[in-house]
Parts: structure tokens; sequence; C-alpha cells
């Protein structure tokens, strides 16, 4: 749990760092800047000795979806939406997660369902404004794509790990960033019409991509997929939106999202954090009594 504990911190501060310090730039260059930066850190512990051809395209298959669609899919919505609402609508995922693993094992497990949905609740606690646009609505459905894509991976990467012990994470990751990477590059070619990364982009910009590739993408994404696999399916769920209170308040009060912070707005989001530690709590008792 520690793993996903880390990146939690980690991905908080990257919404408000995203609609802030790199607005103005193509979001699908945003996207496959972070994948190829990240893929270059990686790159130098993927081996090609441990797996055969098809668990490398399992593998660049499962990072084009979790990764690639993914962040095409939540990059864009920065266009519609100011980041406390992109955290916001990001609290589909744990449930996702639930309703995919229960289908597939063709099971109902009300505890992690529980979970879920207290997380979700104590995400849509959180008072956030409301936004005038008539874009509202497709940044929405943006994120719920991106939402299905990234539940999807988690839990895709975890059974593929969990039936090979004896690979290691640090060797194979480069795959996935290879899949993410292509899709991304893809996508800014043929839905851009642009460079693969923006060159015009200011010393700033770049700083903050760099950050974003090496650590909120490459460091993040590798723990956690490597924290995915040490829990069970109820604690990953909730871990998924345990990110959404610090994400919007760093967004909201540190990047400046917000004017002016009313005491009802503080209380609401110390509410939503109360509701998301209690579901994590649900979770991880159900899990040590599994254990």
């Amino acid at each position: 749990m520690g793993y996903l504990l880390i990146t939690t911190f980690i991905w908080a501060f990257s919404f408000g760092l995203i609609g802030s310090a790199l607005k103005g730039l193509d979001p699908l260059q945003l996207a496959d800047t972070r994948l190829l930066i990240a893929l270059l850190v990686f790159l130098p512990f993927l081996k090609l000795t441990n797996t055969n051809y098809r668990e490398k395209l399992q593998l660049i298959l499962i990072g084009a979806i979790q990764y690639g669609l993914m962040y095409t899919c939540y990059l864009s919505a920065f266009r519609f939406l100011p980041s406390h609402l992109v955290a916001l609508f990001s609290v589909f995922t744990p449930l996702y997660i639930v309703i995919m693993n229960d289908l597939r094992a063709r099971s109902f497990t009300p505890w992690y369902v529980l979970a879920s949905l207290l997380s979700i609740a104590g995400a849509l606690v959180i008072k956030v404004g409301n936004i005038d646009s008539n874009d509202f609505w497709l940044g929405f459905g943006l994120m719920q794509i991106s939402n299905l894509a990234f539940a999807f991976g988690q839990l895709v990467y975890r059974d593929w790990k969990l039936s090979r012990p004896q690979v290691k994470d640090s060797s194979v990751f480069g795959f996935l960033y290879i899949g993410a990477a292509v899709f991304t590059c893809a996508a800014t070619i043929l839905i851009s019409k642009q460079s693969p990364i923006p060159i015009d982009g200011t010393a700033s910009q770049w700083g903050a991509l760099i950050y974003l590739g090496v650590v909120a993408s490459g460091l993040g994404f590798f723990f956690w997929n490597k924290g995915a696999t040490q829990t069970n399916v109820g604690v990953l769920a909730v871990f998924n939106n345990a990110v959404v209170p610090l994400a919007m308040f760093t967004s909201l009060f540190i990047f400046g999202e917000a004017q002016e912070v009313s005491l009802e707005e503080l209380i609401k989001l110390l509410a939503g954090s109360v509701l998301i530690i209690l579901a994590l709590t649900i979770a991880q008792k159900k899990q040590n009594l599994n254990g």
C-alpha cells in the first residue's frame, strides 16, 4: 500500500501544475512528451529475454490503453475544464474498477462496492463551484473514457503480473510505455496535426514537462501498478479516489484557482476527505480478514 500512498501525493500536484504552468500547449503533445520521457527513464531497465513475443505484445497493448488512451482523453479535458474539475471527474474510476473486476470474476463483492461508493461520495461532497461552458459535458465525457481506460489497465496488468511472479516489474514496464508513446504520438500527428513534442515550449514549461515525465508519469505509474499487485481490488479502487481531495486542494489553494476560499468550502473538503479515509479503512479491513 506504500507505493499507492507515495503516488497519491505525487499526483495531487499534477492537476494544478498542468492547469497553470502548461496552459496553452496542445494537450496531445503534453501526453506524448510525458510518455516519451517516461519511456526513456525505463528503457535501460527493459529486458527482452524474460518474456515471449505474445507477452510483449500484451504489455504494449495494456500500455496503449491504460496510459495512451487515458492520457489522450485526460489531458484533452483540460481544454474544457479547470484542473479542479478534472480532478473531481476522476471520482468514478474506483467504481469502474470494482464493476469490471466483479464482471470478470462473475461475482459480487458488496464490501468493495461500499468502499468505492463511500470514496465517490467523499469526493462529491467537496464543493468546487460551477463552470459556465457549453463544453462542460464534453470535458466530463472525456474524463469518463479516461477513467475507464485507467481502470481497465490497472486490473489487466495486475492479473498479468500476479500470474508471472518471477518477472520483475522494472524489467517489463518499458513495454507499457512503448505502447503508450506510440498511441499518443499517432494521436498527436493525426488529430492535432503537430509534431509529437512542443518544440516552441518555454524553458519553464519544459521544466514542468520533464518533472511530470520522470516523476509523475515515469515513477508514478510504475509505483502505482506495482502497488496494485500488492493489495486487493478494494484498496486499489479507493486509492484511485484518495488523490481527488488532495488534487483539488492544491489546484484551488496552491495554484490559485479559487480567488476566495470560504469556510464552507474548507469544511466540505475536510468532510469529503474523512469519507475517503473511512472507505480506505473498510477496504483495508476486508483485505486483512481475507489475508
